[in-house]
């Protein structure tokens, strides 16, 4: 019998899901290397690779076989060949721009321990795809929204979310279909640098997002009476500002986010919170050319920087701070800690907070690989984002399950079955 790569689930599965790996026919205890190799988009490469030693009956399965020192990862690792991916281009970030499309997954397994590796004994390949089967995805261009909204399968309504990335612009849409593939009615919402919305960070206006709100709370297939928010460091902010201001909202997570208002200029009626001060001086930069920005903004505490901190309080929602302890962008613990102090000096119910000890910046789906340092758009170099791979996987398969479990029992009464860390 050759050797031969098994896969379960064994076409394809959704890219949050576990892929189960095996190898069969290989001969008794023999040592074998397998790699795993992912083209984004761009056609920019990933890979990694492991050593392992087949079973007495010439069976290996990740499962239960642990990787043997040398490769990406060592130990018992069922799905190390997919967070271990690395990509081949410096300062790289893995992100999914068309979610209609799978990312093919190629599995090699090699003779040998060898560098180069041995002979070819095996490959296959495997479609991770983002849209569960009758998920629908539809374009929003209502007034001056551009977004996506996701809609499950089904009659409906689902409880809603919007949901919000960071400095890089633009429409992603990969976080928002996954999560509608649990359930949610999920607009992925653009802000800046996507079709006619502003080409840079210098000032919001929560107008706008109000009308994604609104357009959220009147669509036949969301259910009432509120909603809930999802954001990621800048989109984090954004949230905390718009359950501080607007009406509607009724759980709000928060991603490594920011409880003063950072960036740009924020506005609505006749209020302005400015942005939290920065000093470039503090930019530290290693022999690799690679910046730690992690002491470049102000204390939103002190002085004048008072007035960029989120009245949260205002908030009549209930929070989730998602806390990456090795984050290197900006201190998400001091944020979310001191946004629980503002929330109960106010009389307001304890937020949520879950930490990720060695976790960084980044948190995202599940087994979307670390990214440990890409370029900033707002910094003009690549930044480091801080963690470690094995232990950021962990944080983002747990963060995960913490926010489905958040959004559900809040906006659909289901109890959520997850423990709280923290």
């Amino acid at each position: 019998m050759a050797p031969c790569v098994r896969f379960s689930p064994a076409v394809r599965s959704l890219f949050d899901e576990p892929l189960a790996i095996a190898v069969q026919g290989l001969g008794p205890r023999q040592q074998v290397t397998l790699r795993t190799s992912l083209q984004d988009e761009t056609g920019e490469l990933f890979r990694a690779c492991a050593r392992y030693r087949a079973g007495d009956d010439g069976e290996l399965d990740l499962d239960c076989c642990p990787a043997l020192p040398g490769g990406s990862f060592s130990g018992l690792e069922p799905m190390g060949l997919l967070w271990a991916l690395q990509p081949q281009k410096p300062f790289w970030r893995l992100v999914k721009r068309d979610v209609r499309t799978p990312l093919l997954l190629q599995l090699e397994v090699f003779e040998g321990h060898g560098d180069p590796p041995g002979q070819l004994l095996a490959q296959a390949q495997h479609e991770r795809v983002f849209l569960r089967d009758g998920v629908r995805r539809v374009p929003v261009r209502e007034g001056k929204i551009r977004a996506t909204l996701f809609l499950p399968p089904g009659d409906g309504p689902f409880p809603g979310i919007i949901d919000l990335y960071g400095t890089g612009g633009g429409l992603p849409e990969y976080r928002a279909c996954l999560l509608a593939n649990h359930g949610f009615a999920v607009l992925a919402l653009a802000f800046y640098g996507y079709e006619d919305l502003p080409k840079d960070m210098k000032e919001f206006h929560l107008e706008y997002f109000e009308e994604a709100v609104n357009y959220m709370l009147q669509h036949t297939q969301v259910k009432g009476p509120g909603i809930g928010l999802l954001g990621i460091s800048k989109g984090g902010d954004l949230c905390l500002s718009m359950a501080s201001f607007l009406k509607g909202i009724t759980a709000t997570a928060l991603i490594n986010g920011s409880v003063a208002n950072v960036g740009a200029v924020l506005r609505y009626k006749d209020i302005t919170i400015p942005p939290l001060s920065f000093s470039a001086k503090r930019i530290k930069v290693n022999k690799s050319g690679i910046a730690d920005i992690l002491d470049v903004l102000s204390n939103p505490l002190e002085g004048p920087d008072r007035q960029s901190l989120i009245p949260l309080e205002k908030a009549e929602c209930r929070f989730l701070f998602i806390v990456g302890q090795d984050d290197r962008n900006w201190k998400s613990e001091f944020f979310a800690v001191e946004g629980s102090k503002r929330l109960q000096d106010h009389g307001k119910e304890k937020p949520e907070i879950v930490c990720y000890p060695r976790a960084g910046h980044y948190i995202e789906p599940p087994f979307f690989p670390m990214c440990a340092a890409s370029m900033h758009l707002l910094v003009g170099m690549p930044v480091a984002w801080g963690g470690e791979p094995k232990a950021h996987c962990e944080a983002q398969i747990d963060a995960w399950q913490q926010i489905l479990a958040f959004f559900r029992k809040h906006l659909s009464g289901k109890p959520s079955g997850i423990s709280n860390k923290m």
